[in-house]
């Protein structure tokens, strides 16, 4: 039977949720015009007052907000409480440039916690379970999300943090855990240090994970769910909106709710802005009608996806979002064609080979080069070593239309990650 951390609003009509919406996106923009000057000059260069707001049919009315608004706002300029009734910061991982930094008061706190709980519960958690969180806490969102959501489910909750995998295995195996929270990479690195420390998915007790914070295939899952006997959920979250929990996956497994009472979507296309119906592929943009502290009206994520009301069998109303397909920002161009590191994850697994791997992209005498690492299979033999890497190349080519230099190297040869995995390397930048 589906459970739900909040049944009223997670099953609530479309027409009532509709008007909650209304009313907390009208009081948002009145909070944010009035509180954050930043915004306040993007509006009035757009010529959008907060009574123009009537409705989210206005949404599209209203000025976006992208990655280099927060950074140009860094540190404090997007702040819409005053500092006092603030109790934390998270920042994301950013490589480049200053971080972004998000802010939340106690409430934000509570409500962040309650769309953790939400996903929690919609995997099957109760407070008979004991939550495994290995996400990294600190200024990264992951950890302290699902921790909270944890407690509020009244699950037993290991505040593990990544790392030390040998331990984690340790005290999945001594606890008991029965839910995983960790990012899919890392899960898939458990998966294999558990069978290489000559156990099986007997010696556990696991039934679920909840991943999230990088993208992954349906491939991936199914390796993960095979390598520890689970049952692989997505969840999706910015540390810009509050963190995980903005949307989960339930029990049907076919894309996550979004947590509409807190978050309103848009699908825009990237080139233009243009406002796209559901069903068709764009960028992700979220409005936050309950935040406090940092509260952004239209952000563009520069995730690619999909959203869906198609009914859900696990009597969730709340719209679907797809799996992203990529980010318009991490998309790449090499010889002229489109490529998402996804596609060539959904080759390799498809060819019987584990999500190790590793894109290089270089310039050449003016022409874009394509290398990929792959470690090989345990039981591999370096005979016919040329005809496997022929054949990856192969099935490669197929999917993207260009052809790579595959390289089939040894098991764990590749650096592991215990946080979001680097796929890729783009030289390029380097040279241009």
């Amino acid at each position: 039977m589906e459970r739900y951390w909040n049944k009223e609003i997670e099953t609530m009509s479309r027409e009532d949720m509709k008007k909650l919406q209304d009313e907390r996106l009208v009081a948002q923009v009145k909070h944010v015009y009035e509180n954050v000057e930043y915004y306040r000059n993007l509006m009035d260069e757009k010529g959008v007052k907060p009574e123009d707001i009537k409705s989210t049919e206005d949404l599209h009315k209203l000025p976006f907000l992208t990655k280099a608004d927060l950074r140009d706002a860094y540190p404090y300029g997007l702040l819409a409480k005053p500092l006092s009734e603030c109790v934390r910061i998270q920042s994301t991982s950013g490589t480049t440039g200053r971080r972004v930094v998000a802010f939340y008061t106690q409430h934000d706190i509570d409500l962040w916690e309650d769309c953790c709980a939400r996903a929690i519960t919609a995997v099957g958690g109760t407070n008979e379970d004991v939550c495994q969180v290995c996400y990294g806490y600190g200024l990264f969102t992951g950890g302290p999300g699902l921790n909270g959501g944890s407690h509020k489910v009244g699950c037993l909750t290991l505040p593990m943090s990544s790392g030390n995998t040998e331990r984690q295995i340790q005290f999945m195996r001594d606890l008991g855990s029965t839910i995983l929270c960790c990012t899919p990479s890392y899960a898939s690195y458990i998966g294999e240090t558990l069978h290489d420390m000559g156990y099986t998915t007997d010696d556990i007790k696991l039934k679920a994970g909840i991943f999230g914070a990088e993208p992954w295939t349906e491939e991936m899952r199914k390796s993960i769910e095979k390598s520890l006997g689970i049952k692989a959920y997505d969840i999706y979250g910015l540390t810009e909106t509050s963190g995980p929990g903005v949307s989960f996956e339930c029990s049907e497994q076919t894309g996550m709710h979004i947590n509409e009472d807190h978050f309103i979507p848009e699908i825009i296309n990237p080139e233009t802005g243009e406002v796209l119906p559901d069903g068709e592929v764009g960028e992700l943009v979220f409005t936050s009608i309950t935040k406090e502290a940092f509260p952004l009206l239209r952000y563009r994520t520069r995730d690619l996806c999909v959203l869906s009301r198609k009914k859900c069998s696990c009597g969730r109303t709340l719209i679907k979002m797809s799996k992203p397909m990529g980010r318009s920002d991490d998309m790449l161009i090499i010889r002229g064609v489109n490529v998402f590191p996804s596609q060539i994850e959904t080759v390799l697994i498809e060819q019987g080979y584990a999500p190790n791997y590793l894109i290089e992209v270089d310039r050449v005498n003016h022409s874009d080069t394509l290398d990929i690492s792959v470690e090989m299979n345990p039981e591999q033999s370096e005979d016919g070593l040329k005809e496997n890497e022929k054949s990856l190349a192969e099935a490669v080519k197929k999917m993207l239309g260009i052809s790579p230099r595959v390289h089939l190297v040894q098991p764990k040869s590749i650096t592991r990650s215990e946080g979001k995995a680097v796929r890729v390397i783009d030289r390029r930048k380097l040279h241009d």
